[in-house]
């Protein structure tokens, strides 16, 4: 480290020399970017002018230039270096060429740990968010995709919705390239300027991305039946058939809604294939016509769809669990390409919001439902078919289950409350058993705040219930036998958020797995210890846990607020994600590898390849 003048006499900034090598024409721009980065965080608070701290520089940096000057290369050679000084950390980096608001916002939103979130839920969230953060923005002059006539088309759009209400954030800084456009406001800013002009290779960039519809469509080849092989397609053609046309359907009538665009949202395997983030902001215009329920679709998956770590296996598996129950013909189209991927729905029901889920013991086949109005019915497993429909306690609304039986189980309502239900024709034995079981943990939260019921788990062939507290407290009940009292153990330092049990067949040990507020998840297994360590801790909240003894081996599913679903192979401790179609409230994994996965937005399930999973 070294130390230079950056707004305040004393501020440290990292030493280049650290930064891989630059362009010695670059080095004085370089500097100027290091400088800028480091004394943004020099001070406390934030001046009306916009800068941060007394006498620190601007909280955005515009870097200008032309075509060709080395912009994206000098914040590529910035981010390249910047986690080595925690005061250069980049938070985010959002390349925008092609973005709207909206996809703009899901991309940000994933890199911060939100999730993909609208532009204004994404506003609020940074809001609260007291975090310094830093934001690299290549390409704002390129921003902007869909139908020329619509303001989604042009970076200003992104600019007035999004990024002015971002730099209007007084935590949040960003080094943005504007090429030589006025998007956004010099005065006050930071400005590095590499000036150049447009070279023969960006020239070249260009003319292709104006190349004819009809020469990009004739670059494609074919499959032996006659069908665009758009899997073999050149990336050009791919990254600019869209916008070709536009081009060309730009004199119909009503804008874009003439053949070239109708030709390609007609071909599924364009959907699989073309730019993600292009095809949301068309099929976001309602004038355009689409296929079957194309739209629907498409929004529903659109959020995974446009993250840039997304394959095409993983979008046709995305497109195929979305169309599910939505549109058959694109369904059936997409389904062999689905099944080429780790992971493919079998099965959805976006029609049933889910609060809570379960396996049912004794009947495999058959998952137990509460739906967010507190209603429970059994549904097949496999088909997800209704199978019955069960009578609850009126003005319950269950967020979590343990069954003893299809009819007989474990309830924990919204208020934290254990509650036994049994029907009168039963067996004999599941009442008295569960009223202990709601009993003893209803008299030790009455006697104790601190053992207030805060999750309640089962698993698969597992008959056992565990119960979590406010103290970080688990609790493994039998549910085959009568306990006086259950084995507990205190597992966290904070309250317990979820819970998950499974009975290992082969020696037979029970595991208890439960994730807690402080985005910890860990391994209790009951005859010993809790594990020293969790299993994972990250800064996000569990929103729902599963566990299974599969053929592979016992797997637990972690579903993670910022829309991650995370399988973990326990023994070997491999970790594999898997992206949401929609917030996830309710896990269920049978031993088989089928994956139940239910929130507000429906229940859908998905078969894993579990010979295949862990080795991606």
């Amino acid at each position: 480290m070294t130390t230079g003048t950056t707004g305040t006499a004393d501020a440290a900034v990292p030493d280049i020399a650290s930064w891989p090598p630059l362009d010695t024409d670059k080095r004085a721009q370089g500097r100027q970017l290091l400088d800028w980065a480091a004394a943004g965080t020099a001070g406390n608070g934030t001046a009306d002018n916009g800068t941060v701290g007394n006498g620190a520089r601007p909280r955005l940096c515009l870097v200008r230039g032309a075509e060709g000057s080395g912009k994206s290369h000098l914040l590529a050679w910035f981010l390249a270096g910047s986690a080595g000084c925690p005061r250069t950390t980049v938070h985010a980096t959002i390349p925008s060429e092609g973005l709207t608001s909206q996809t703009f916002a899901w991309e940000l939103g994933r890199q911060l740990g939100y999730g993909p979130l609208s532009p204004q839920r994404l506003l609020d969230r940074i809001g609260l968010d007291e975090r310094p953060l830093l934001l690299l923005v290549p390409d704002l002059h390129r921003a902007g995709a869909g139908p020329a006539d619509l303001p989604a088309a042009t970076p200003a759009a992104l600019v007035a919705e999004l990024l002015e209400p971002l730099l209007a954030l007084p935590h949040l800084r960003a080094a943005v390239e504007v090429g030589a456009s006025e998007l956004l406001s010099a005065d006050g800013a930071e400005t590095i300027d590499l000036g150049g002009s447009t070279t023969t290779a960006h020239l070249k960039v260009e003319e292709q991305g104006k190349a004819s519809f009809t020469d990009l469509i004739a670059a494609i080849p074919h499959t032996p039946a006659g069908r665009p092989d758009w899997s073999q397609a050149p990336d050009t053609v791919r990254s600019h058939v869209l916008d070709a046309a536009l081009r060309a359907d730009a004199g119909a009538t009503v804008p874009a809604t003439g053949a070239a665009v109708r030709s390609l949202l007609a071909d599924p395997g364009f959907l699989v294939h073309g730019p993600a983030t292009g095809l949301t902001a068309v099929l976001a215009d309602e004038r355009i016509p689409v296929p079957g329920q194309l739209r629907r679709v498409w929004q529903r998956a659109a959020p995974e769809l446009t993250a840039l770590r997304t394959d095409w296996t993983e979008r046709a598996a995305l497109l195929h669990a979305a169309a599910i129950g939505t549109d058959t013909t694109l369904t059936e189209y997409l389904r062999p390409l689905a099944q080429r991927h780790h992971w493919s729905a079998v099965w959805a029901r976006p029609d049933l919001p889910v609060a809570a889920s379960a396996p049912v013991p004794g009947d495999e086949r058959h998952l137990l439902v509460a739906d967010t109005t507190g209603r429970l019915r059994t549904y097949d497993l496999d088909t997800g078919t209704p199978a019955g429909t069960i009578g609850s306690p009126p003005s319950v609304r269950p967020v979590s289950l343990a069954p003893y039986d299809a009819r007989s189980m474990l309830l924990l309502d919204q208020a934290g409350t254990l509650l036994p239900l049994a029907p009168e024709d039963g067996d004999g034995t599941a009442a008295p058993l569960l009223e202990h079981i709601a009993e003893h943990h209803g008299s030790d939260a009455l006697a104790d705040g601190q053992s207030r019921i805060t999750a309640l788990g089962t698993a698969p062939r597992s008959p056992y219930a565990v119960v979590g507290d406010q103290e970080g407290t688990l609790h493994v009940w039998s549910l085959s036998t009568y306990q006086d009292v259950p084995r507990s153990c205190r597992v966290h330092e904070q309250p317990v958020t979820h819970t998950t049990c499974l009975q290992l067949t082969a020696d037979g040990l029970t595991l208890t797995f439960s994730a807690a507020l402080d985005g910890s998840v860990r391994l209790w297994e009951t005859s010993a210890d809790p594990m020293p360590v969790p299993v994972q801790q990250r800064r996000y909240l569990v929103t729902a846990l599963a566990a299974a003894d599969t053929p592979a081996g016992p797997v637990l599913a972690v579903a993670w607020s910022d829309a991650e679903l995370h399988l973990w192979h326990v023994l070997s401790g491999r970790m594999q994600v898997l992206p949401l179609l929609h917030a996830c409230d309710a896990l269920t994994l049978s031993p088989e590898g089928l994956l139940a996965v239910g929130g507000a937005e429906g229940l859908y399930a998905v078969r894993l390849r579990l010979d295949a999973l862990w080795d991606r």
